[in-house]
């Protein structure tokens, strides 16, 4: 998957796993495009470790596991921020 995909699917994840999981982060939106995109590739391998899918495309399931990945990020910099 080149960098602009992963971008994409970082950005998705992130708005995604921002309105499942609303509250006060520091950094507004450029934070959570970056915990997107680290979500997004952490979902990515970890889909990928347990077999059920590769780290590449824009699927459907791709924007799920990134998005669980962005929630794990997102829920661990929280817990480490406070």
């Amino acid at each position: 998957m080149g960098i602009i995909s992963w971008i994409v699917l970082g950005l998705i994840a992130g708005i995604l796993a921002k309105w499942i999981m609303p509250g006060k982060d520091g950094g507004g939106f450029i934070m959570t495009t970056l915990l997107g995109i680290v979500g997004a590739i952490v979902g990515g391998w970890v889909s990928a470790l347990l077999g059920l899918g590769s780290m590449g495309g824009l699927t459907l399931g791709g924007i799920l596991m990134a998005t669980l990945g962005a929630l794990l990020v997102l829920f661990v910099y929280n817990s480490v921020r406070k």
